[in-house]
C-alpha cells in the first residue's frame, strides 16, 4: 500500500484569540494512504452536498485528526467545540452577559440640564452561533458527551438552516445560517462513561462514518510519519501494540497513538527498538502496562501481564547479540583461514 504525506506544504494553525477561530492548514505528517484517502474524499463530497459528516469510531483511530484534516480541506476558519457534560444550549449559542449604558446629557439651553440614562443586556454570541453567522467550519469533537437537550438546536440549524435564538435577545430571534456553515462531528460509541445517547432527530441528520483501527501498513506509516523513525523500527512498534491488542489482556484498548507515544520517545531519546536496550524495553512497559490496572492483590495477574509483554517484545523486536557474535565469529573464521592460506 502507498502512503504519501497530505499534500499540503506546512502544517499550521493559527488562531484568533478574540473569537476563537482556527485558522488551519492539512498538517505535514498527515499520512494518507487509500484508505484515509478514500475516507476524507468520502467525508468531503458529503460536506460539499451540504450535508454534516459525523466520524464514529473507538479511541486511538484518528477521528479528530481526519475532521481537522477534512476541515482545512474545505478553506474556511474553523471553529472548535468539545463536547461536555456541563454543556447548555447557551454554551453553544451565546447569552446575555452584562449590561451596555447609555446617558445622554442636554446642554442646549445652558440653564436648563437634562439628561436621560438607560441600560440594556448585552448578548454575546458563543461558538455556534459564529460559526453559523460567519460561514465558518464547526467540528464538534466528542459530542455525544454533551447531553442531548444541549445540542437540540442544532436540530434547525442542520435542517433548516436556521439558528433560533432565545426570546431574550429581543429582536432578531432567528438567525439564517450562512450557506458556507459545515460541520462534522466526532463520537466515541464504546465508551459508556460520561457519553449520551444520540438523539434520533440528530443522528438522522448526520452521514456517519464509522471509522476502525487501521490495517497494519496504515498503522505503521503513520506511526513512522509522527515519530521519526524509519518504517523498519515503526513496524516493530506498530506489531508489539497490535499484538497485544488482539491478546484482549487490558482494559483499555492499546490503540495506535499508544505506538505513536512509544515511537516518538524511541525516536527522540535515541532508543534503539530492540531488547537489548533496557530503556526501550522501560519505555514499552510504561506504556502498555498500564491499560490495565491492577490491584495490590493482583500481583500474579500483574506478573503473567508482563512475562506476556515482554514475550512479545522478543518476538518482535529481538535481541541482535546472537547475529552481532555469529558475525564476529565469521570474521575471525575468515581472518584466521586468509592467515593460515598466507602461510601456507
Amino acid at each position: 500500500m502507498q502512503a504519501r504525506n497530505s499534500m499540503a506544504p506546512a502544517s499550521r494553525t493559527t488562531i484568533d484569540q478574540n473569537r476563537a477561530v482556527l485558522h488551519v492548514r492539512p498538517r505535514e505528517d498527515f499520512v494518507e494512504t487509500e484508505i484515509t484517502r478514500d475516507i476524507a474524499q468520502r467525508a468531503l463530497a458529503y460536506l460539499q452536498a451540504g450535508f454534516p459528516v459525523h466520524f464514529r469510531g473507538p479511541a486511538g483511530t484518528g477521528k479528530t485528526t481526519l475532521a481537522m484534516h477534512v476541515a482545512a480541506q474545505l478553506g474556511r476558519p474553523v471553529i472548535l467545540l468539545v463536547g461536555d457534560e456541563e454543556f447548555t444550549t447557551s454554551d453553544l449559542i451565546g447569552e446575555q452577559s452584562g449590561y451596555r449604558y447609555r446617558k445622554v446629557v442636554d446642554r442646549f439651553i445652558h440653564s436648563v440640564l437634562k439628561y436621560e440614562e438607560d441600560a440594556e443586556q448585552r448578548w454575546v454570541d458563543n461558538r455556534l452561533t459564529t460559526a453559523c453567522r460567519e460561514g465558518f467550519t464547526l467540528v464538534y469533537d466528542e459530542f455525544t458527551r454533551s447531553r442531548p437537550e444541549a445540542n437540540n438546536v442544532l436540530l434547525t440549524v442542520l435542517e433548516e438552516r436556521l439558528l433560533v435564538l432565545p426570546d431574550l435577545r429581543r429582536e432578531n430571534a432567528y438567525l439564517k445560517v450562512h450557506p458556507e456553515f459545515r460541520a462534522i462531528f466526532t463520537s466515541n460509541p464504546q465508551e459508556y462513561v460520561g457519553v449520551h445517547e444520540t438523539q434520533d432527530a440528530l443522528s438522522d441528520r448526520l452521514v456517519t462514518l464509522d471509522l476502525d483501527y487501521y490495517d497494519r501498513d496504515t498503522e505503521v506509516s503513520v506511526v513512522a510519519s509522527r515519530s521519526g523513525l524509519s518504517l523498519e523500527a515503526a513496524a516493530r512498534v506498530v506489531d508489539i501494540v497490535r499484538d497485544f491488542r488482539a491478546s484482549g489482556e487490558y482494559d483499555q484498548a492499546p490503540t495506535m497513538r499508544s505506538g505513536i507515544m512509544i515511537a516518538k520517545v524511541t525516536a527522540q531519546q535515541g532508543l534503539t527498538p530492540s531488547v537489548d536496550d533496557a530503556r526501550f524495553v522501560r519505555v514499552c512497559l510504561d506504556i502498555l502496562e498500564s491499560k490495565k490496572v491492577f490491584n495490590s492483590r493482583a500481583r500474579e495477574q500483574h506478573t503473567h501481564q508482563r512475562k506476556m509483554l515482554l514475550s512479545l517484545l522478543e518476538h518482535h523486536a529481538p535481541s541482535q547479540q546472537p547475529a552481532r557474535s555469529r558475525a564476529r565469529k565469521e570474521s575471525q573464521h575468515e581472518a584466521h583461514t586468509k592467515y593460515n592460506s598466507d602461510s601456507e
